[in-house]
């Protein structure tokens, strides 16, 4: 009989390696691989039947009505996980540390405790005394919240069994549980998928919704991704930058609600705040009369959001041009200068281009080229904006600017803060702004500004 091995495996992506390397070829970790317990012999219970056990099979057809959510009582995590918490559900909440998913998540069990709910909150990294403090600067304390402080799963299991079912079950953070079924250490992709199981399976069978919380490794992603993702019902991202004062919670999976919602939270000496209008947060005062600037009428989720991006067009020193972005993609950048050169020839390509989103929001979808190329033409031309107009439209490498969904939604958010002119794409409809329509990046440049702005090359010549 061949000699059984022990796996090698990557503790960031999971991969499963024969021998050890200092770098995983799955996800470029370096120091990752980890040897892990010997699986059975080959060949062992591979003839061993057990016979199993008939299961009725139904359609889709269901006369059950589907159970109530359960709404924590901070609005803006209700609304990225789909109107509240589903019975039954797993959650992952992953974020760089201190950026504020404890104090999250212990917001929201305790405002779910004190609308006479049953809530357990079980600390793996803090003593009881440090989250009573912080449930104390919270403004917390009375709140009829169940703590407790353990990294067995199997005696987490047991407190939990042993009382009435809770309604919603926060471990933090889910690195710190082991089991006594297996001999890796605390962390390890074992040790997460096992501890995780255990934890979901429970969630399943006594109906509680159960919130995980994950770090996140150097490049962002949770901890052991492939091993976890897959068990929960949801993942969610807890974003934002250490030098402001927002965070923004995003969905990136949900099977009960949409993957692209996003709630606002502002940090202050109180815990997190719930921001109501973050649009108005984002663009701040704007009394700068720069160029450079433009606001863009984005959409994150069902949320219109409004925000400012700042371009800074400069003549180059070096042979080659810099690109710096901040809260956008780099290669997006990099298509949008190459059709203003090749569709309105006004060789921005030789300058050096800095782009960022103010307040450190990060832009994901297409509809912020027209906003972005606006903002690099009116900093080349040295000409401001129009402080009152919003901008939305995606550019095609042909130089149209093609429409984008929810235009309406947008326009009324600009609206209700105050614009009252709007830069979109031909065909756009809707009251109460005064539109411009854009066909081309050609009519772009000859819009904004008022004159054509004057190409990079021919500065550097005179």
């Amino acid at each position: 009989m061949a000699r059984s091995q022990a796996p090698y495996v990557c503790q960031s992506c999971g991969a499963v390696t024969a021998k050890w390397a200092g770098k995983c070829e799955s996800c470029g970790g370096w120091n990752t691989i980890v040897e892990e317990g010997a699986p059975p012999p080959v060949g062992a219970g591979a003839t061993r039947r057990v016979k199993g056990r008939k299961f009725a099979l139904e359609d889709l057809k269901t006369d059950e009505p589907s159970p109530p959510r359960r709404p924590t009582g901070v609005a803006e995590f209700d609304r990225v996980t789909g109107g509240g918490l589903v019975p039954g559900s797993a959650l992952l909440v992953g974020g760089d540390p201190g950026i504020g998913k404890s104090t999250l998540i212990l917001q929201a069990l305790g405002r779910y405790a004190q609308s006479g709910e049953r809530a357990v909150y079980i600390s793996g990294e803090e003593a009881l005394a440090q989250v009573r403090m912080r449930g104390s600067r919270l403004g917390l304390s009375d709140a009829p919240l169940h703590l407790g402080a353990a990294t067995c799963v199997e005696d987490i299991l047991a407190t939990l069994e042993s009382g009435p079912p809770p309604g919603i079950v926060a471990i933090d953070s889910i690195q710190t549980l082991w089991t006594a079924a297996l001999d890796a250490a605390p962390g390890t992709v074992a040790q997460l998928r096992t501890a995780s199981f255990d934890l979901v399976r429970y969630a399943k069978a006594s109906g509680a919704a159960l919130l995980l919380v994950g770090h996140v490794t150097k490049d962002g992603q949770i901890a052991g991704p492939k091993a976890i993702e897959h068990l929960v019902d949801a993942v969610l991202y807890f974003e934002g930058e250490r030098g402001h004062h927002f965070r923004v919670l995003r969905a990136v999976k949900n099977r009960f609600g949409a993957t692209d919602e996003i709630g606002v939270f502002e940090m202050t000496g109180q815990g997190l705040a719930e921001v109501a209008n973050p649009s108005a947060l984002f663009l701040g005062d704007r009394t700068s009369a720069a160029p450079g600037t433009a606001v863009f009428a984005g959409l994150e989720g069902t949320r219109p959001l409004l925000c400012e991006i700042q371009a800074l067009v400069s003549a180059s020193t070096y042979g080659t041009p810099r690109r710096a972005v901040v809260g956008w993609d780099t290669g997006r950048l990099a298509m949008i200068l190459a059709v203003l050169d090749a569709r309105a020839g006004i060789g921005i390509g030789a300058a050096d281009v800095y782009l960022n989103v103010a307040g450190g929001l990060k832009i994901g979808e297409p509809a912020a080229d027209l906003a972005a190329a606006a903002a690099l033409v009116s900093s080349l031309a040295g000409e401001p904006l129009p402080r009152d107009t919003v901008f939305f439209g995606e550019i095609s490498l042909s130089g149209d600017i093609r429409p984008v969904p929810q235009a309406e939604s947008r326009l009324k958010e600009a609206a209700k803060l105050g614009f009252s002119r709007a830069f979109v794409p031909a065909g756009t409809r809707a009251t109460g702004l005064a539109l411009t329509e854009i066909a081309n990046v050609s009519e772009l440049v000859s819009l904004v500004p008022a004159r054509r702005p004057t190409p990079v090359r021919a500065k550097l010549e005179s």
